[in-house]
Order: structure tokens, then C-alpha cells, then sequence
């Protein structure tokens, strides 16, 4: 998730803890251990773009980790707050928990996190829930506003973080309701289209859960299409985009193509941009894709200029965006 949902579930889970005993102060804690995770951005200073891809939520996503920083976060906190009524197992269990649910949620994402670190590259990824979802963010962001303002003694601070907390939870279990609906819809139409595969995931369009981007395909190449949890035809309009893994030839045995590879978990295409050689991981959809089916990706790889490769997971997700575009995201919602 985005870091500002990251801030205010952590308050939130803070003022659950220890609100009572700590003040306004637990929920500075619960911001803290809920960020810790994301500690890895300073990877991006001095490592390429393509190893810092597999470095962000890497090793700091791992359960390793988690163990490790717990028990300094909760000494920390014990020795800082002295003299108090905590057990230091209290401390523990809650730094211990707050920083699980960051990794745990952020695996929700199709980004993908190393929780297996260092033992195992393999990235875990749900694809139930897009990275920055409004309707996921707003409980816990209401909930920590009105903390802050609210006087630590108040009773009614109670309910803000159970909202904050419940409708978020809710939420990301509805999330997973309409995966498995999306899922089982869309297995049927690939089928009924005698669409063969290998390779295949669902994952939500941007900022909602209706509008699911669909990715299916083999080493040749990849059907693209989308499908919405209103639609009531039982098709998709794909559009095909061939792998084109013979114009990598040149430099497949460069590093950072094996780790862009690596990272995209095959699910890629490559382009010629001119005297360019574009690779295109395709698991975070198109800019405008429902709109423009042949549209450009947002994650492009400019190979001969790796310094040119600057926001290149999110490069361009909201190029051409404008009120026309809102509504014909609106309408595809809607199946319309």
C-alpha cells in the first residue's frame, strides 16, 4: 500500500495498543513500526534501477526482518517510556504484529514481496487490491485525523480506531470476494474463446476494485483485455502483444535484463522503439488501457539507456489523464 495508508493504519493500531496508557504517543509508535518496512528506499541512492526493483520489498518485506527489528523497536520503547505498567512481551507482540500487517498487506498488491528473504527470491503477490485505493485508504485516514485532534482521554477515541481498523478489514475481504468472482469469470471466458495459456493473473485497474485488468499467454506472447464485475456479455475483447523475446538476443545475458526478467515473473513484452529496445513488464497494466487497448504500458525499460529509467514502475499511470477519461474509466465500470 501507498505510505500514507501505511501512516494511519500504524496510528490507528497504536492507539489500539497502548492509546490509554501512552497518550497521543502510541500512535506515533504504531506510524513508525507500520513505515519501518519501506525503510529499503534508500536502496534507490546508490543501486541501478533494475536491482533496486528487486531490493524494494525485498529483504525489509521479509519475516526475517520482521523478527529481527521487533525486538529493537520494542527495547526501544520499553526503555524510553520508563517507568510504565507494559510487559516487554506486550511490546514485542505489538511491534511484532504492526510490522507483520505491513508485509501482509503489501502482498495484496501485484508488486509482490520477498517474504522468504534471504532464503528464497520468490516474490509473494495476491493481486486483490490496487497499491493506492481510495475506498481501502479513507477509513483508516479519517479515523487518524480525528484522533490526533481528539483528547486522549475521550472515550469515543475507541470507536475511531475500531472504524479505522474494521472498514479497511472489511473492505480488503470484499476485495477478495471479487477476485475469486473475477477469477472464476474470467477462466470460463478464456475458455470459451479457446484462448490457450500458461500464464495468467487478474489484478485490479487503478484506484477501485471493479474494473479488473486480465493478462493470460504463454512464451509467444499475451492477450490483454479487462473485464468488470458489472459486465454482462461473457467476453472479453483481448488484444494480443507477442513477447518478442528474439530482440532481446543482443542482451539477454546483461544483468539488468536478467533482473528485470526475474522481476516481471515472465510476464513481459519486448518492443523497438525506434533504435530503442523497450521492455515492458506487463503486470501493471496500460496507461488509459480500457480506454486505448493498444495504449502504451506503464512499466517500460528503455534497455540502451538505463539512466533514462527514473519512476519506471509507475512511469506515465496517469499521462493524459482528465475529466474524459474519469468518465470513460466510470462507464467501463459499469460495463458500458
Amino acid at each position: 500500500m501507498d505510505s500514507i495508508t501505511h501512516l494511519a493504519l500504524g496510528a490507528c493500531l497504536g492507539e489500539a495498543f497502548a492509546g490509554r496508557t501512552l497518550g497521543k504517543k502510541a500512535m506515533l509508535w504504531g506510524a513508525m513500526a507500520q513505515s519501518i518496512p519501506d525503510i529499503d528506499f534508500i536502496a534507490s541512492f546508490w543501486m541501478g534501477t533494475s536491482s533496486n526493483l528487486l531490493a524494494h520489498r525485498g529483504f525489509t518485506h521479509s519475516f526475517l526482518f520482521c523478527a529481527l527489528i521487533t525486538p529493537l523497536f520494542a527495547l526501544l520503547a520499553e526503555y524510553w517510556h520508563r517507568p510504565h505498567n507494559i510487559r516487554f512481551r506486550h511490546w514485542m507482540l505489538f511491534f511484532g504484529g504492526v510490522i507483520f500487517i505491513h508485509i501482509f498487506i503489501d502482498a495484496f498488491n501485484n508488486y509482490g514481496v520477498g517474504w522468504f528473504e534471504p532464503f528464497s527470491h520468490q516474490r509473494i503477490s495476491f493481486n486483490a487490491i490496487y497499491v493506492a485505493d481510495p475506498f481501502f485508504s479513507l477509513w483508516p485516514g479519517i479515523a487518524c485525523i480525528v484522533l490526533v485532534y481528539l483528547k486522549s482521554w475521550i472515550p469515543q477515541r475507541k470507536k475511531w480506531w475500531q472504524m479505522g481498523l474494521g472498514l479497511s478489514g472489511l473492505y480488503l475481504l470484499y476485495c477478495l470476494f471479487n477476485k475469486a468472482q473475477i477469477d472464476t469469470d474470467v477462466k470460463d471466458i478464456l475458455q470459451k474463446q479457446q484462448i490457450s495459456y500458461t500464464r495468467y493473473f487478474t489484478t485490479p485497474a487503478p484506484l477501485q476494485n471493479w474494473l479488473w485488468y486480465v493478462v493470460a499467454g504463454n512464451d509467444s506472447g499475451y492477450q490483454v483485455g479487462f473485464r468488470s464485475l458489472f459486465d454482462s456479455k461473457k467476453e472479453i475483447d483481448f488484444q494480443y502483444f507477442p513477447r518478442n523475446d528474439s530482440l532481446l538476443n543482443t542482451v539477454v545475458d546483461h544483468e539488468d535484463v536478467q533482473q528485470l526478467i526475474r522481476f516481471s515473473k515472465q510476464f513481459y513484452c519486448v518492443e523497438r522503439w525506434g533504435d530503442t529496445l523497450v521492455f515492458n513488464d506487463l503486470r501493471f497494466g496500460q496507461i488509459i488501457g480500457w480506454q486505448n487497448p493498444k495504449g502504451k504500458f506503464v512499466f517500460y525499460y528503455f534497455l540502451q539507456y538505463p539512466k533514462d529509467n527514473t519512476l519506471i514502475v509507475q512511469r506515465g499511470r496517469f499521462e493524459g489523464w482528465n475529466w474524459q477519461t474519469m468518465r470513460s474509466l466510470l462507464r467501463r465500470i459499469w460495463g458500458i
